[in-house]
């Protein structure tokens, strides 16, 4: 069976706020994104940061618990026996069967690069669409895409690296 890692799923979860950090910044792409989305240096600087950073942190737990289901091939399995009315007793079918699944596969393609892929293929197909058509949408152009894009796949990737190695 599968168990969740907290400790992990919350350390994950500083993962976007370091990256973000990083890419950001300043002498990184913190300069350029402002000049594609069109924000100002007094607008960073207003706000409540405690609360922007504490929501981004429950948000970015929020995503691990989802990306630790797409990159673990085995939660999708467990997940199919879920609706069976014996499921978690010992001495159901179902049960039975799913020890001896994990007894078998529970560790295979649990490693940093098999995330790393998930993560990628998560970036190009979930996040790169969000972050396109929210931006054309919002008359934004082909440089904030870029940024923003490149944030997510390298943050995503990460995310799904670890979770996958480690949950």
């Amino acid at each position: 069976m599968m168990t969740i890692n907290f400790p992990i799923i919350l350390a994950t979860g500083l993962i976007p706020m370091f990256i973000g950090f990083i890419w950001y910044h300043d002498k990184v792409f913190g300069k350029p994104w402002q000049r594609a989305s069109g924000v100002t240096d007094e607008m960073i600087q207003s706000g409540n940061m405690a609360l922007i950073l504490g929501l981004s942190y429950v948000f970015s737990c929020m995503l691990a618990m989802m990306l630790m289901t797409f990159s673990i091939h085995q939660f999708q399995v467990q997940s199919l026996f879920a609706s069976d009315p014996d499921f978690g007793n010992p001495d159901s079918e179902s049960t039975k069967y799913i020890a001896d699944f994990f007894a078998r596969y529970g560790d295979k393609h649990r490693t940093w690069s098999h995330g790393a892929v998930h993560g990628v293929i998560i970036s190009i197909f979930v996040a790169l669409p969000i972050i396109a058509i929210k931006a054309l949408f919002e008359r934004k152009n082909f440089k904030y895409i870029l940024i923003n894009f490149g944030y997510w796949l390298l943050t995503i990737t990460a995310m799904c690296a670890i979770l996958c190695a480690f949950v």
